[in-house]
């Protein structure tokens, strides 16, 4: 009888290896390679000693926080959608489809507009705010009528409102002239990534990530269902409140660092299913390498097929992301979970 968890425990542990090997490998690959190719010699030599070249400058300057924030950001989208997917029961709850980050970039948009002077930290609580208020919007409209929440009506209700905010976002961007800076924004991209933005957002999205790890256990009973949740005694108004602000932490975090990224915490959650079972306290660590090796990539092709010039990373988010949406949809859920 205690042979066989201790094997699933033996087998979860070699899988985040595994993973892990391969997000360090991803991570080399997405510094290796760019518009200015380098060698893991001067990677290695960028990281780990003193020497200044052009290259190596490069390298820490400008490469080293983009991947960084890539990773980061990848991780707090898979967390958010994989908590956003266990507290409502709904295959399709993604970050990008429930008007987190819509919400977030119109706050963007109406900041750029009339704080244009706001510093980075002005940018980052208007794209919480913006978070907070278009999850809510949603979730209000989705709850409204008779009948309650259900998937189908969370999937109609954050269409029309993430609509409605990048019209918002557009409209206010074109009104003011400010749709390069806000089309920037929107389009997702890290081209620019600085060390300082990075030591503003790297702690929201740890604290976000490691609140989550703690909660694992609890979300999933609530992902079974409320009742079993309120019958073990969990307090479950405020285990859904907590994991809402992480969720609008990450989000926002996201937002502020890269612009709109859809697809990416819908896809990983069920990827990770399907190689660790349901049990989120193996989903959310798994979400957390899963999510930066998918953005990784997504930034290392962005950068690279088309030299020297770079493809929206949204773009590639979403070329990769819509055939999975769609698979989703058409099989209910059920095959990757």
């Amino acid at each position: 009888m205690m042979s066989r968890p201790k094997s699933r425990r033996v087998s979860f542990t070699l899988r985040l290896i595994v993973a892990s090997a391969g997000l360090i490998g991803m991570f080399l690959i997405a510094m290796v390679f760019g518009a200015a190719h380098t060698s893991i010699h001067e990677v290695w030599l960028a990281l780990t000693s003193s020497q200044s070249t052009d290259t190596l400058t490069m390298i820490r300057e400008i490469r080293l926080p983009r991947e960084v924030a890539a990773a980061l950001v990848g991780a707090a989208l898979a967390v958010s959608g994989s908590i956003m997917q266990g507290i409502t029961r709904n295959p399709l709850a993604d970050p990008g489809l429930l008007g987190l980050t819509s919400g977030a970039n119109a706050a963007l948009a109406i900041t750029m507009a009339f704080l244009p002077a706001v510093g980075y930290g002005g940018v980052i609580s208007a794209c919480f705010i913006g978070a907070a208020a278009g999850s809510v919007i949603v979730f209000g409209i989705g709850a409204a009528r008779r009948g309650g929440l259900s998937p189908i009506k969370f999937v109609l209700a954050g269409a029309a409102v993430s609509t409605f905010l990048y019209a918002v976002a557009d409209g206010v961007g074109l009104y003011f002239q400010k749709s390069k800076d806000v089309s920037m924004w929107t389009a997702g991209g890290l081209n620019g990534t600085s060390w300082l933005q990075l030591k503003l957002i790297v702690p929201l999205i740890l604290i976000g990530i490691v609140t989550a790890l703690l909660l694992s256990r609890q979300l999933t009973v609530l992902s079974l269902s409320e009742e079993v949740a309120a019958g073990l005694g969990q307090r479950i108004h405020r285990i859904k409140a907590v994991l809402f602000v992480v969720n609008i932490v990450l989000a926002g975090a996201a937002v502020a660092l890269v612009g709109n990224m859809v697809f990416i915490g819908l896809m990983v959650p069920h990827i990770v299913r399907a190689i660790v079972g349901t049990d989120y306290r193996r989903i959310v660590p798994m979400s957390v390498i899963m999510g930066a090796i998918l953005m990784l990539l997504a930034d290392t092709l962005s950068r690279n097929l088309n030299p020297p010039f770079e493809i929206p990373i949204a773009a590639i988010g979403a070329v990769m992301g819509l055939p999975f949406f769609l698979m989703v949809i058409k099989k209910g859920g059920k095959s990757f979970s």
